[in-house]
């Protein structure tokens, strides 16, 4: 599904508070208050090759596209323009510097000439479920860019049907195994979303079990 890129969502604050949680070692077992934590973690492949290669691909939005999802990312704003700067983590995944506006980001591209995710990329994603085509805007709110671990976390913003945070991350092990791990904290964003939590929690899973086999075989 072709790309697009619109104005919007630069300037759009985030719908809740615990940005970069995503990263944080205990997740699972303490996730932010009222947020349902899941995680998801498959082998894609082997070598020091696969890994530069889903490196790419996860940061030019190709695990949701790959996953039938279209991607419209927001263009960025002129220099003289708010810009936004998120969390940043050390290697344990503790917060050293928090989220800020101002500082100009850094854009950056892959081998093609594909623009590449960076912090404070604002997009709308767009899918079908429950019979209807959903709109879900999203800002990326980290980038993790470690020797054996690179991927990015983004955050949801006024109008996605959720509240809370994913991250897509590409592992390399010692073995030279890679894998695909992706988490996520998550809660209906309003009341009209509460009524459907399940079938929610339900989409949530097809949709990570899609994401991982997206890269999967490459």
């Amino acid at each position: 599904m072709g790309r697009m890129s619109s104005r919007g969502g630069y300037l759009t604050a985030l719908t809740y508070g615990a940005v970069g949680a995503t990263q944080a070692p205990d997740l699972m077992t303490y996730p932010p208050e009222g947020f349902t934590p899941a995680e998801s973690r498959a082998r894609i492949g082997h070598g020091d090759q696969r890994f530069e290669t889903a490196v790419t691909q996860a940061l030019t939005w190709q695990i949701q596209e790959r996953s039938g999802i279209g991607v419209r990312v927001d263009q960025a704003p002129d220099d003289d323009e708010v810009r936004y700067n998120p969390v940043t983590f050390d290697e344990q995944g503790v917060p050293i510097k928090p989220a800020s506006i101002g500082t100009p980001r850094v854009e950056q591209f892959s081998a093609d000439g594909t623009p590449l995710v960076t912090a404070g990329t604002s997009a709308v994603l767009t899918m079908h479920a429950f019979g209807q085509t959903v709109h879900a805007p999203v800002r990326v709110v980290s980038i993790i860019d470690e020797a054996d671990r690179k991927g990015f976390a983004y955050g949801t913003l006024e109008g996605h049907p959720l509240s809370g945070e994913e991250s897509f991350v590409v592992e390399r092990t010692a073995d030279g195994s890679v894998w695909l791990q992706i988490r996520q904290f998550s809660q209906p964003a309003s009341a009209k979303w509460r009524f459907v939590a399940p079938l929610l929690r339900r989409q949530q899973r097809v949709m990570a079990e899609q994401y991982l086999a997206a890269l999967r075989g490459d």
